[in-house]
């Protein structure tokens, strides 16, 4: 059998399970044209970070932290993170194809936006998972969203 033969059926099932996390997840699209990945680490960072997940496309920021900061979530599987304009706090995390989270940088969106690449032709400003990972190392432990166990 060829594999293009076995593609409707992986994305049957593809479907299948966007429909039980948008289930268990009211207000949030799981689509696989790219809000899976997002809104994967904006569900697994409300959970982890004890954040109040805003309605869906809010501008600028996607949660609100029980101190009450407003946090920008950006989940990846990639190289890299692209923003629209300066969060007040940024949480990015790499999610591994094994389900796990990496935090890749937890801090005062400040420090990453002034860390930021040329503007995109999309208009948003992309920034390097291995600049993240630099930039986090610096970050004061006390600025840092509290992740539960």
């Amino acid at each position: 059998m060829n594999p293009v033969d076995y593609v409707p059926s992986i994305v049957g099932r593809l479907y299948e399970l966007v429909a039980e996390l948008e289930r268990h997840f009211p207000g949030r699209k799981f689509t696989p044209d790219g809000h899976l990945v997002g809104s994967l680490g904006e569900v697994l960072a409300a959970y982890y970070y004890e954040l109040d997940l805003l309605e869906a496309s809010t501008p600028k920021h996607d949660a609100v932290s029980s101190d009450g900061r407003f946090v920008q979530v950006k989940a990846t599987q990639g190289r890299s993170v692209s923003l629209r304009s300066e969060p007040d706090h940024l949480l990015v995390l790499l999610l591994q194809r094994d389900g796990t989270v990496e935090e890749a940088f937890n801090g005062p969106g400040a420090i990453a936006w002034a860390q930021i690449g040329p503007p995109q032709k999309n208009g948003q400003f992309p920034l390097s998972m291995s600049v993240l990972r630099k930039l986090m190392a610096a970050v004061p432990q006390n600025t840092r969203l509290p992740r539960r166990g």
